[in-house]
């Protein structure tokens, strides 16, 4: 499935309005120039994710962001990233995060404690 932005994107909501700007951004930046398959928005996710660790396995400290020719850098950054990056899928494929992080949060606290029994 190939992404579009939909107007006006998601309704309001504090993860909602992140998700907005996110994409509003990247529609301005050219980043809607080619559509973007869910499978692509993944792979972006991970690319920044990865870069994260890349940041930790080179010893930056984890909460500490660093400029580097006017651009930020670090573990932080590339955290951001990641949201940046997930906010621009959730308003292409119509996804209501500050719903769906509700109806999770709401099921993640009636489970039991360490359910499932696994150790990580």
């Amino acid at each position: 499935m190939t992404a579009h932005l939909p107007e006006p994107f998601l309704p309001p909501g504090p993860l909602n309005s992140l998700c907005n700007a996110a994409a509003k951004t990247a529609r301005e930046k050219g980043w809607e120039d080619t559509p973007r398959t869910f499978v692509d928005f993944i792979a972006l996710l991970h690319s920044e994710l990865s870069e994260a660790l890349e940041e930790y396995r080179n010893n930056y400290p984890i909460a500490e962001t660093r400029i580097e020719n006017g651009k930020p850098e670090g573990i932080p950054s590339e955290l951001a990233d990641v949201f940046i990056r997930l906010g621009h899928l959730c308003v292409s494929f119509g996804i209501n995060l500050d719903e769906a992080v509700a109806t999770k949060s709401a099921y993640n606290e009636s489970r039991p404690y360490r359910h499932g029994g696994k150790r990580l």
